[in-house]
């Protein structure tokens, strides 16, 4: 007989220990390379760890629930043995495939038996996420706030004269790419009106339709609860957040600045953006503009885009800009590596991947380290602005504000204009005021007039 080992890897950089947080196969469950066996919770992320071997399970030695240090014995599997009595695996491979993280590196040199299998992980791919079963999803669901898509402030371009099809009039017609969007984002797309040519759901229809359930969320009242205090464990990502917030607000000097921005123009063209076949499938913001707004400002401003020590101040020539994402777990700040070589269009590509990982929980430790400047999407919530604390270990981030119509001097009258308050707070040890100050100007000025990424 074969029984290999499995013990809890360390799936990002330092980690020391992870809480099992569900297991996905019982003994004698059956299981593939590749099928997922545990979720586990690391002090930043949920992590499902896919199984390197085929075989069947033997033994697991950590109950859900519990707190385990890295290289710790989890569950054994027999590569030898066969499934008893027809019993079906906790999790089909094939779902088990589209939703394993990333290829995970495992220790198995503690296998018992010199015969153990060489285990050899499969990583996602196009086929292992494709399925043709359609879902049509019963009773009404709710998109959770975290990265939800900016209330409507301007007409959407959609072809003349649209067919229209009302909320639960007959078949939802839909490609599978937007059932995709609707089943991440919780949205039933029974209740969606559609406005795409041929009376089909488009990307738009859905992602209003998160934020529609969003907004009713907000607006619903629960009793109150029996129990008279409530006690939450203070672990995993909640405990990692106080740590870093406390860090950083009593390390580093914090120094906040705001500005009022006519963002009319930025509102214009992402309109133009969205009707662009090259942007056609790809969710554009006004968050993209001030994205890019945020690494042209860094070119020319490179002492916001470093880190203190006490020997020296570091300043990055590179930028991996930080997205804060609220999710249910926490707030979480991934950020996308190399953003200053970005396209328009591949930057809009990593900020919607970007989203959606963090939607579903997915976000790997590695998304989340290495972050040299942030992004607070505050607008979303419908917030003006904010004093953001800097994320550990970076000297600035910039706090985006809702955006919408408000009166505006322009040329000596007084018009309707979107306008919207940028909020930035940098670390005073290594950011001087001015230096902070023509930052901030700079990121202003590409809202203001977008033309000047041209430049």
């Amino acid at each position: 007989m074969s029984v290999s080992k499995f013990t809890l890897p360390d799936v990002g950089e330092g980690l020391t220990e992870a809480e099992i947080v569900e297991w996905k196969v019982a003994p004698g469950d059956t299981v593939t390379i590749n099928q997922v066996l545990v979720e586990i919770e690391t002090a930043k992320s949920l992590v499902e760890l896919p199984s390197p071997f085929v075989g069947v399970v033997g033994e697991i030695l950590v109950a859900a629930g519990t707190t385990v240090d890295v290289g710790t014995l989890i569950i054994t599997i027999d590569s030898n043995a066969t499934a008893g009595a027809d019993r079906p695996a906790a999790a089909p491979a094939a779902d088990a495939a589209a939703s394993a993280a990333d290829t995970l590196a495992l220790d198995t040199s503690d296998s018992i038996s010199d015969e153990a299998p060489e285990p050899v992980l499969v990583g996602r791919g196009a086929a292992a996420m494709m399925s043709t079963r359609r879902r049509r999803h019963t009773g009404a669901s709710v998109a959770h706030e975290s990265l939800a898509p900016e209330a409507p402030t301007r007409t959407r371009a959609v072809p003349a004269a649209p067919t229209r099809r009302a909320a639960s009039a007959g078949p939802v017609m839909a490609k599978p790419p937007i059932r995709k969007l609707a089943k991440d984002l919780g949205v039933d797309l029974s209740l969606v009106e559609a406005t795409g040519p041929v009376g089909d759901v488009t990307r738009e229809d859905v992602l209003r339709g998160a934020t529609q359930a969003s907004v009713f969320r907000n607006i619903q009242t629960p009793e109150w609860p029996v129990d008279r205090d409530e006690h939450i464990p203070v672990k995993g990502v909640r405990k990692a957040i106080a740590q870093a917030m406390v860090k950083s607000a009593f390390t580093a000097p914090h120094v906040s600045l705001f500005v009022d921005v006519d963002a009319t123009r930025t509102m214009e063209f992402v309109k133009r953006l969205k009707a662009s076949t090259d942007f056609a499938g790809i969710r554009v913001s006004p968050l993209l503009i001030m994205a890019k707004a945020m690494i042209w400002a860094v070119r020319r401003n490179p002492t916001v885009n470093s880190t203190f020590t006490e020997e020296e101040i570091i300043v990055r020539h590179y930028v991996n800009l930080g997205i804060a994402a609220a999710t249910p777990r926490g707030l979480i700040v991934p950020n996308i590596k190399e953003a200053q070589d970005m396209s328009l269009l591949e930057l809009a590509a990593a900020l919607e991947k970007l989203t959606m990982t963090a939607r579903d929980g997915k976000t790997s430790p590695a998304e989340m380290s290495h972050g040299t400047i942030t992004i607070t999407n505050i607008g979303v919530f419908g917030m003006d602005t904010g004093t953001p604390i800097l994320n550990s270990g970076e000297a600035g981030i910039v706090a985006l504000g809702t955006i919408k119509q408000r009166p505006w001097v322009v040329d000596g009258e007084v018009r309707a204009r979107f306008v919207t308050t940028i909020g930035a707070s940098f670390d005073h040890r290594v950011v001087d005021g001015d230096v902070a100050s023509r930052f901030l100007a700079d990121v202003a000025s590409i809202i203001e007039e977008p033309a000047l990424l041209l430049e």
